[in-house]
């Protein structure tokens, strides 16, 4: 079985609510309390996409088994060429490849858009899957916040990974907003 990436549609929201669905209620990868609806993850995927970001989905035998997004890092001007990503994986496929081929996904179409780096925000250090994952494509520890968020009755530590895009930081961008 071979992972196949496309674009998010509309048709998707269902899989990606779901996969969604468990990150928010059974583990701490995202610091949201409650599980947001379809008409709330179709308005959240139409904004990211509307502003010229990528939205992948991940496809194991024509079954939707993932999901990554790149978007605004923060909104001052200044950053612009920084993204933030985000990239999900049901429970029952990963080990197989899905996140992988997610995160080569996002790593291109954001390089494509002229991107410069690109920005981690791993929820605990616990979350070894994920920050191996991050490692294998040449994000670099910058950081883990103390104690930044709660969720199911603890203090959370956040991770902060970076890692350049195309030329990074060595060279200034095509265009530049003043």
């Amino acid at each position: 079985m071979t992972v196949q990436l496309r674009e998010a549609l509309a048709s998707d929201i269902p899989a990606i609510t779901a996969i969604y669905a468990v990150e928010v209620t059974d583990y701490v990868n995202t610091y949201e309390y409650e599980v947001p609806d379809e008409a709330e993850m179709h308005r959240r995927m139409d904004d990211i996409k509307g502003r010229g970001f990528p939205y992948l989905v991940a496809e194991l035998d024509g079954k939707v088994v993932g999901y990554a997004y790149a978007n605004t890092y923060r909104t001052r001007v200044a950053y612009q060429w920084t993204v933030e990503n985000s990239v999900y994986v049901d429970y029952g496929c990963q080990g197989r490849g899905v996140g992988s081929a997610l995160m080569q996904g996002l790593i291109d179409a954001c390089v494509a858009r002229g991107y410069r780096q690109m920005v981690a925000v791993i929820g605990e250090p616990t979350n070894t899957a994920s920050i191996k994952l991050h490692e294998r494509f040449g994000f670099h520890l910058v950081g883990i916040f103390k104690g930044l968020g709660r969720k199911h009755g603890r203090w959370l530590d956040t991770v902060q990974m970076q890692r350049p895009l195309g030329p990074g930081a060595d060279q200034p961008p095509a265009e530049e907003v003043k």
